[in-house]
C-alpha cells in the first residue's frame, strides 16, 4: 500500500466484514466497518477515508445507491469507491459504472487481487489529494491579493458564491459550476504581481500604470497553467475582463469569442464593484447597480442576457427568503 490507509468497509454480512477489517488491519491500515448503507453515508460525511468498499445487495439502500450519492457529494466524490459483489450479469455492472463506482471485484475476493486494487487506487487518491492541496493553496493566495486592498474584503467568496449559484440558475454542468466557484477565488490572482502602488491607487492610473494591470489576467493564468484541474478555470482568469464590444482586455476580444463562464463571472464581478464603495466611488444600490448593468449591457460591455439571468436568479432569492 501507498501509506497507512483509512477503508470504510461496508457489508451486511458479519463474515465478510470481519475478514475484509482483519486483512486490512494486518497490513497496517485501519478499517472502520458498518454494515448497511445508511451508516455509511453517516461516516463518510464525518471523518476522512482514502477508499470505501461496498456490497451491492444489502437491506435498506443498495451499493449502488450508496456510491451515486457519495459520488453526487462534492465532499465525497473524490473517495475511490469499490463495490463487491456476487452479481456477474452485464446489466448488474453497467449499474455500477453508472453509479460512478472506481472499480469492481466479484466474489470470491481473493487476496492478491483484492490488495493489488486497492493498492493502485489508494496511489492515485495520493495524486489526486496533491491536485486539490494545489488547487488549496492557490485559492488562498487569491485571498491573500484581496487582502491587500481592504476595500475588497469578502470580494472573492461573494463571487465564488455568485457564481456558482449563478451557473446553477443557468443549469450549467457540475464541473463548470466547480470552475466557477474556483474562478471566484483565482480570478485577479495575478494581481500578485500588480506593485502595491499601483494596485492601490484607484482610477487616477497613468497609462503605463495601466499596462502593468492590464497584464494580471495573464499572469494568473500562467500560475495556474501547470494543474490540469484548473483547465476549466482559465479562461476565466484570461478572459474576465473581456467586453462584447472589444474594448476589453488582454485580447480585445468581441462578442461570440468570449467563452460563457467568463461572461458569467464577469457579470457578477461587476456587481460586486458597483456594490462595494471604493476610495474613488460610493456604494450603489441594488437597484442603481442593476440600472447600471443593463446600460451597460446595451453598451455592448457586458452580456445583455446573463445580465438579466443574474438579476432574475436575484429576485428568486429574495421571494424565497
Amino acid at each position: 500500500m501507498p501509506h497507512k490507509a483509512h477503508l470504510l468497509i461496508v457489508d451486511d454480512e458479519a463474515n465478510t466484514l470481519a475478514s475484509l477489517s482483519r486483512a486490512f488491519r494486518l497490513a497496517g491500515h485501519e478499517a472502520t466497518v458498518c454494515d448497511n448503507a445508511a451508516k455509511a453515508l453517516e461516516l463518510a460525511r464525518s471523518q476522512p477515508f482514502d477508499l470505501i468498499l461496498s456490497d451491492v445487495v444489502m437491506p435498506g439502500k443498495s451499493g449502488y445507491e450508496l456510491c451515486r450519492e457519495l459520488k453526487e457529494n462534492p465532499a465525497t466524490r473524490l473517495i475511490p469507491f469499490v463495490l463487491i459483489t456476487g452479481l456477474t450479469d452485464r446489466q448488474d455492472r453497467l449499474l455500477g459504472i453508472e453509479s460512478g463506482a472506481d472499480d469492481f471485484l466479484h466474489k470470491p475476493i481473493f487476496p492478491e487481487e483484492l490488495f493489488a486494487r486497492v493498492k493502485s487506487l489508494l496511489k492515485l487518491k495520493e495524486f489526486t489529494d496533491e491536485l486539490e492541496t494545489a488547487d488549496s493553496v492557490l485559492c488562498t493566495l487569491g485571498l491573500s491579493v484581496e487582502s491587500r486592498d481592504p476595500y475588497t474584503e469578502g470580494h472573492c467568496d461573494r463571487l465564488a458564491s455568485h457564481a456558482s449559484n449563478l451557473g446553477r440558475h443557468l443549469g450549467l454542468d457540475p464541473e463548470s459550476i466547480v470552475a466557477l466557484r474556483r474562478g471566484g477565488y483565482l480570478h485577479d490572482l495575478g494581481k500578485i504581481a500588480v506593485p502595491d502602488a499601483i494596485l492601490k491607487k484607484g482610477t487616477d492610473l497613468t497609462l503605463q500604470e495601466w499596462e502593468i494591470m492590464k497584464l494580471h489576467p495573464v499572469t494568473g493564468e500562467n500560475i495556474c497553467k501547470p494543474l490540469k484541474s484548473l483547465r476549466l478555470v482559465l479562461p476565466i482568469i484570461r478572459h474576465h475582463h473581456e467586453h462584447a464590444d472589444g474594448s476589453g482586455y488582454p485580447d480585445g476580444l468581441r462578442a461570440g469569442e468570449i467563452p460563457v463562464l467568463p461572461r458569467v463571472l464577469q457579470v457578477v464581478d461587476v456587481y460586486d464593484a458597483l456594490r462595494t464603495a471604493r476610495p474613488y466611488k460610493p456604494a450603489l444600490s441594488h437597484d442603481e447597480s442593476a440600472q447600471t448593468m443593463r446600460e451597460g449591457a446595451r453598451q455592448g460591455l457586458w452580456d445583455a442576457e446573463l445580465v438579466n439571468e443574474f438579476f432574475s436568479m436575484l429576485m428568486e432569492q429574495r421571494s424565497v427568503a
